[in-house]
């Protein structure tokens, strides 16, 4: 299972209303390459597939493929609004080592 706070939920929710995609969810998911060897990704999709995993928070549909899951198991997705460090972070436990820019992991 993976968790989105509060602040993270209300910004989605503002993306969405801003890209004027009433009724998109996200679709959080892991890909080969980046500097560790695996890399998040984050995308706005209409409709989940058939196999994925579906969560519901801060008013956010969640989309993750199967695949995805195993590596995102316990996963906190945030966002911080600071001075040096604006965006979406991804606190994921089952990673091993991470990179510098947070985007990449290995397992």
């Amino acid at each position: 299972m993976i968790s989105m706070t509060e602040k993270a939920g209300e910004k989605m929710k503002a993306l969405l209303t801003l890209e004027e995609k009433p009724g998109y969810g996200l679709r959080v998911y892991v890909s080969g390459g980046g500097c560790s060897g695996f890399q998040y990704g984050m995308a706005f999709e209409e409709q989940e597939a058939d196999d994925d995993q579906v969560y519901r928070m801060h008013g956010v549909k969640v989309f993750v493929d199967p695949h995805s899951a195993t590596m995102l198991d316990g996963t906190e997705i945030d966002y911080n609004d600071g001075l040096q460090d604006t965006g979406f972070t991804i606190k994921n436990p089952t990673a091993k080592s991470t990179c510098g820019c947070g985007k990449s992991f290995s397992t």
